[in-house]
């Protein structure tokens, strides 16, 4: 090793720690990357159904619309490697991408393998020492600055710069415990209240059990929470044996987590959101209108999925086997009130074991923006989701994974 080379030790084999390991390696820096599961981006393995969702093809501005936590951190970091750079990179390194709805772009192999392969074989090419089955147990320190790492065997590494991308507490199956986090206080990071972030949510109503499987498409989701502020979106849901997943839960658990904490949540679903209220009385009139003799609970059949029309004629309050031609004009208008605001309440989310992320981490207040070195503990930089960032679905987090691992990379390897 070159006697000026400096020497980059990363913590975490995940997106953002391949990435800083090889823009370090590539800006000339000796780097060992320590992992302590048995190989490469365990968790990768399991994004975007096992197909990797890599990135999103929106351009800056239309990502960090995306970005629920701190987007105003990530503005230096998502205009130094944009998501073209990453489509860029992963052609360059020999994995051909692909762009799907809502500019999701894959593998074309359509296997997250792919990427770590290609990753893998990169970081060696570039001269990466990966040391797997290797965990990292402290932050070594002297003279106030950033010293090395502390392994679990009890050896100490020394080195000029430590990246820490230990991950978050989602999937701790793949080896996310939380150890950045601890790692991070020990260097005297103010970490934010994590919790999990699209994660399915809990529902107090035991109606969901009845509706298991059932997916509704074309809703609407509301929740209001807070002063004034409400999760609203169209989309897709899907009820679970204790409440709502799907792509407008898992949003919405983004949004609310932190009210949640405070107590239980009213929200709506609008089952009918293309049709006005006028207009879907309307057609509820016309239903009756063709069979005054039938019961009200197989009149309204056909505007509901099976599983869902017994539950929404029970909670309607209008007598299920009651003729049509009786239904009260202010009985039909309850049934359409509750057509177009069926009734939840969100009492909680389910585990970390289940959150596709996690909010919450290291203040990024306490990180520099441009090159994710901590403000407190010089030669310390912070990548990934031990920071306090979070998206939505569809390939910004990892985004954010690999655009904080080049800037810290790449600053790791620069430093004086």
């Amino acid at each position: 090793m070159n006697e000026k080379q400096r020497r980059v030790l990363v913590i975490g084999g995940g997106a953002s720690g391949m990435a800083a390991a090889y823009f370090a390696a590539k800006g000339g820096a000796s780097v060992t990357l320590f992992e302590k599961n048995e190989k490469l981006g365990k968790k990768l393995y399991i994004t975007g159904k096992g197909r990797c969702n890599v990135t999103n093809a929106a351009d800056a501005d239309g990502f960090l619309y995306q970005v629920v936590s701190n987007a105003r951190f990530l503005y230096s970091a998502v205009h130094a490697f944009d998501s073209r750079s990453v489509m860029q990179w992963f052609e360059d390194l020999g994995c051909p991408l692909k762009t799907e709805r809502g500019s999701r772009v894959f593998p074309v192999s359509d296997h997250a393998s792919d990427i770590i392969r290609v990753l893998e074989r990169a970081l060696r090419n570039a001269g990466v020492t990966i040391r797997l089955h290797t965990p990292v147990v402290g932050l070594l320190f002297k003279e106030g600055k950033t010293a090395g790492v502390q392994l679990a065997d009890g050896s100490d590494v020394s080195g000029d710069a430590v990246i820490l991308a230990a991950g978050g507490l989602s999937y701790p199956l793949t080896g996310s415990t939380g150890d950045g986090y601890r790692f991070a206080e020990t260097a005297g990071h103010t970490i934010r209240p994590v919790r999990p972030a699209l994660v399915p949510l809990i529902l107090e109503e035991a109606y969901p059990a009845e509706m298991e499987g059932l997916s509704l498409r074309n809703i609407r989701l509301t929740i209001p929470y807070g002063r004034k502020k409400s999760f609203s979106e169209f989309g897709e849901l899907l009820f679970t044996k204790d409440g709502i997943s799907g792509p407008l839960a898992l949003r919405a658990s983004s949004v609310i987590g932190a009210a949640l904490e405070e107590g239980p949540l009213q929200g709506a679903i609008d089952l009918k959101p293309a049709l006005s209220a006028e207009q879907l009385d309307g057609r509820i009139r016309n239903l009756f209108a063709e069979s005054p003799n039938r019961s009200f609970k197989n009149t309204v059949r056909p505007l509901f999925p099976a599983s869902l029309c017994p539950v929404i004629v029970r909670l309607s309050s209008v007598p299920a086997d009651k003729p049509v031609h009786d239904v009260t004009k202010e009985e039909r208008q309850q049934f359409l009130r509750f057509i177009k605001s069926f009734p939840l309440t969100v009492i909680g989310t389910h585990a970390f074991q289940e959150a596709v992320i996690t909010q919450g981490g290291v203040h990024v207040k306490e990180v520099f923006p441009a090159t994710m070195e901590s403000r407190l503990c010089p030669g310390l930089y912070l990548t990934g989701e031990v920071l306090d960032l979070d998206a939505f679905t569809g390939g910004f987090n990892l985004q954010i994974a690999w655009s904080t691992g080049y800037c810290a990379g790449t600053a790791a390897a620069a430093a004086p």
